[in-house]
């Protein structure tokens, strides 16, 4: 990717293509992994279903036990996916901060740092991340500042994907490891297909937010460094930065 020149920077751009078509294969992985777990958890729950319908006198524990394998097998398939995916992710994230503080300094109110730091803030992790996406996302819209940046509603939709399939799915989880009986099982088995669900949604639009971006910082290095024609507020000149 050619390199803007000009005093507002001193890095260097570096190609974030390579790392969002890793991201884009892994996280159509994890979605493959949902889609997995999914049926898994159909079956489960069919088999516990028939069993309860004659009070278990005809269950086969054979069947029951291999169901029970089959969908342990495809949760440890989602965690292995998901692990593999969020550290090429974050590579990635990091990779187009870091070009967008190229392309326009000024339109961050975070510094790089938190593209991986924001993650992992408790409590704060639910929105810091999308702040930084924000900057980056005005930062590599085509054109610069000379023009209104790109529509933000993959972006939004991405993320609000993203805190719903991550709340509904330790709400799943917590209400399945507390089931007891097998009607409580059953309404268990419901919630996590539910999560599974909104796993791949949030997986397909992930990877059209990775694909938008990549692309847009494509198209923004190669039209050369912003053009700042206005003054530049003192907050955005620095002050206002996140520490």
């Amino acid at each position: 990717m050619p390199t803007p020149t000009g005093p507002q920077t001193t890095r260097s751009l570096r190609s974030p293509v390579g790392l969002g078509k890793a991201v884009c294969v892994l996280l159509g992985s994890v979605a493959v992994a949902d889609v997995l777990a999914l049926g898994a958890g159909v079956h489960s729950r069919q088999v516990l279903s028939e069993g309860m319908a004659d009070d278990f006198l005809t269950y086969d524990e054979a069947v029951g036990d291999r169901a029970d394998m089959l969908y342990q097998a495809s949760g440890s398939l989602q965690v292995l996916t998901f692990l593999a995916t969020v550290v090429v992710f974050l590579i990635w994230f990091r990779r187009v901060r870091l070009n967008a503080e190229v392309f326009d300094p000024y339109a961050h109110s975070m510094r790089p740092g938190w593209a991986i730091g924001g993650w992992f803030v408790p409590i704060g992790a639910l929105w810091l991340p999308h702040r930084v996406a924000g900057g980056v996302w005005t930062a590599s819209s085509p054109g610069g500042s000379n023009r209104p940046p790109a529509p933000r509603g993959l972006l939004h939709a991405w993320w609000a994907a993203l805190l719903c399939a991550e709340i509904f799915s330790r709400y799943a989880g917590e209400v399945y490891s507390d089931a007891q009986e097998p009607d409580e099982v059953l309404s268990a088995f419901a919630l996590v297909m539910t999560s599974d669900a909104l796993d791949i949604a949030a997986a397909v639009l992930a990877i059209l937010f990775v694909r938008r971006l990549t692309a847009m910082q494509g198209e923004r290095a190669a039209q050369g460094p912003a053009s700042v024609t206005l003054p530049i507020p003192a907050e955005r000149a620095g002050w206002g930065r996140a520490h």
